[in-house]
């Protein structure tokens, strides 16, 4: 089992429509998915504050302790990647986690 888990704060490429970036992202899948795959689930953390912000938004109250260097977004964005790819930096707080999975919830068909 690798040592990623669920809400932690990564480094990661996310490929855009010209070339990809190493953006701060954060883990969405399982230990059970990476356990049993060789990648992980990411959803991107931006810096970007949107100028309307939608329920699949959030802006992260404990930014500084995730170990993020600018107040960041969670965006309902989504991307895969190899687990030997992503460099982990900090974990959110459990406050900050419970409105990710949220959004999560109100965005993807699961239950």
């Amino acid at each position: 089992m690798s040592g990623i888990q669920p809400g932690d704060v990564a480094i990661a490429l996310f490929t855009g429509a010209h070339r990809g970036k190493h953006r701060p992202a954060v883990v969405v899948s399982t230990d059970a998915y990476h356990a049993a795959r060789p990648d992980v689930i990411l959803s991107l953390l931006t810096t970007q504050v949107p100028r309307v912000m939608t329920a699949f938004d959030y802006p992260l109250q404990d930014w500084a302790a995730a170990g993020l260097h600018q107040a960041s977004v969670f965006r309902l964005y989504l991307e895969t990647t190899l687990q030997a790819h992503v460099t982990v930096i900090g974990h959110l707080s459990d406050g900050d986690w419970r409105e990710v999975q949220v959004r999560l919830r109100l965005g993807l068909a699961v239950t």
